[in-house]
């Protein structure tokens, strides 16, 4: 039987803009990225932030207004779809209903010249990698949404293209089925090294499945780096909202020394990260689950009062009113007597909090 192979190629965009006829303001704006070979790398962002635009711009379906676009070095700016070694994974899967899984998986192989034999062949490695053996016979039809999903990611696969695309691929199936199939699509691509590149606005799925995650906001690039930077180290209040939850606190740089800045958060004084930040007004982003919570007075901890008290299995969601304002926070003692209205102080641990651009 044929192998399916990996053919991976970086992706680059060069200062690469979209407008629409008729749209006063561009789709995407002067994007300029770089996505490595063999990499999965995530373009998260909410509705309208230019992401699919983006992707479809790789794919040859949508043509760029000004730029470069490169494949593997090789410009393709101008190049059709169909002339680009591409495969798209759409959202809606694509599938053809009225042929069997087989024919589909190998539909792209008979289009592009491959004999029947060969055709066959590589589409019966394709439906073995994503675990559909022994659904070749069957219709769309008598196959679950996640099956489905497979399929369009073994068609796409056996075309062994340099770049393969994902436009919310998960968005139609349900929570516990979309963990699994983004657990097989991130094992598929590191077992054949290929070069991903994912849509979507879920920022958990984009945290468990990117080497790397481009957050897009308002057509541009907000921050570009691995889930962890993104998580631990948000640039500015957008993306620190936007990947998990974050409490956005006023503080104030009362000094910086080399690297390192001292904060005023109320009445408690940080030693934190600069991150380019000089003396003056400033904002900090911190994480629910990284503030500590506990008795009133305790020291090193700023007063406040439990406005709400929420069990949800397997932690508790407080929010704490401070001086500084209503203050989220994640607790995993499931079992602390907390009650609204308990007076409580609150901590920030030394991998709490972060400066960010407002």
């Amino acid at each position: 039987m044929a192998e399916i192979r990996g053919n991976a190629a970086s992706v680059t965009f060069e200062n690469v803009t979209k407008t629409y006829p008729g749209a006063n303001t561009p789709a995407v704006d002067d994007i300029s990225l770089a996505i490595e070979a063999g990499k999965l790398v995530t373009l998260l962002g909410p509705s309208g932030c230019g992401k699919t635009t983006t992707l479809r711009m790789i794919a040859g379906l949508e043509m760029p207004s000004s730029g470069r676009i490169l494949i593997g070095g090789n410009d393709v700016t101008r190049l059709p779809a169909t002339d680009r070694d591409v495969s798209m994974v759409f959202q809606s899967y694509a599938l053809f209903p009225h042929m069997t899984v087989m024919e589909n998986v190998s539909y792209g192989l008979r289009f592009s010249g491959h004999d029947k034999k060969e055709a066959a062949s590589r589409a019966r490695a394709g439906l073995d990698l994503v675990g559909l053996t022994d659904f070749g016979a069957r219709l769309p039809s008598e196959l679950s949404g996640g099956q489905q999903q497979r399929v369009a990611v073994a068609r796409a696969l056996v075309l062994e293209p340099q770049v393969l695309l994902f436009d919310e691929p998960l968005s139609n199936l349900d929570a516990k089925l979309r963990r699994h199939v983004r657990e097989e699509i991130r094992e598929i691509q590191t077992k054949l090294g290929l070069t991903v590149v994912y849509v979507t606005h879920d920022q958990e799925e984009a945290l468990a499945v990117s080497d790397r995650i481009i957050v897009m906001n308002k057509a541009v690039v907000a921050q570009d780096g691995t889930p962890r930077e993104l998580y631990d180290a948000p640039a500015n209040a957008f993306v620190a909202d936007f990947i998990g939850e974050a409490n956005i606190l006023d503080c104030e740089v009362v000094a910086v020394q080399g690297d390192e800045a001292t904060v005023r958060l109320g009445t408690l004084a940080l030693k934190l990260p600069a991150r380019g930040h000089q003396a003056g007004p400033a904002k900090l982003a911190v994480r629910p689950s990284r503030i500590e919570i506990g008795p009133a007075g305790a020291p090193q901890t700023i007063a406040g009062t439990l406005a709400k008290v929420t069990y949800a299995g397997s932690h508790l969601e407080l929010v704490v009113a401070t001086a500084l304002g209503d203050v989220f926070v994640l607790s995993r003692n499931v079992d602390a007597p907390f009650q609204a209205g308990d007076a409580v102080g609150i901590g920030f641990p030394e991998r709490g909090p972060v400066l960010i651009k407002a």
